[in-house]
């Protein structure tokens, strides 16, 4: 498997790289791809954002074989949830999948490119098949409408024994 970090071009290249670096801790195989322009067809007018289900449907359609995509942006998506049609995330990821996105439109100042690499490495969780978790601090938290990163620490010991299973390792998590 390969991870290839697509940022679009509205994301802060900082914070894209501190995210690209993170990853390749917790796994060798990562690529940075340039910048791409957010597809108009993914705004969604009503609510002034971006549906995050559109977005995964393009990166998914341009990720090769044995790839994961993880999408960055920094402006607000959204996706239906709980009857609700227009649902502010922070990212998304299909379980499984070959492709996710994460946003830090929603995330607090304070840590805010850890808390970035958090909601990645979440969604890239859940395209291995990893569903929400019930540990506090686990990075698989569901967050419930709220961001809880700051409690985030790692993932429990049953989530990383998947992940392991599937070539991930795990480092010391970030610190700002």
């Amino acid at each position: 498997m390969l991870i290839d970090l697509q940022p679009y071009t509205d994301i802060d290249s900082g914070k894209v790289q501190f995210v690209y670096k993170e990853l390749l801790k917790v796994y060798p195989y990562v690529t940075l791809k340039k910048p791409i322009r957010l597809p108009e067809s993914a705004f969604y007018t009503p609510a002034g954002r971006y549906r995050a289900d559109s977005l995964i449907a393009q990166l998914r359609r341009n990720t090769p074989r044995h790839h994961i995509t993880i999408g960055l942006t920094g402006k607000d998506i959204s996706t239906s949830k709980n009857g609700k049609r227009d649902w502010g995330v922070m990212g998304l990821g299909y379980c499984p999948g070959n492709a996710c996105v994460a946003s830090d439109f929603r995330l607090s100042e304070k840590d805010k490119w850890v808390q970035l690499f958090k909601v990645a490495i979440h969604e890239l969780g859940h395209t291995q098949g990893l569903p929400h978790c019930p540990v506090q601090n686990c990075f698989m938290r569901d967050a419930k409408g709220k961001n809880h990163t700051d409690e985030e620490t790692d993932f429990c010991p049953a989530c990383k024994q998947v992940l392991l299973r599937k070539g991930l390792k795990f480092p010391e998590t970030p610190k700002s």
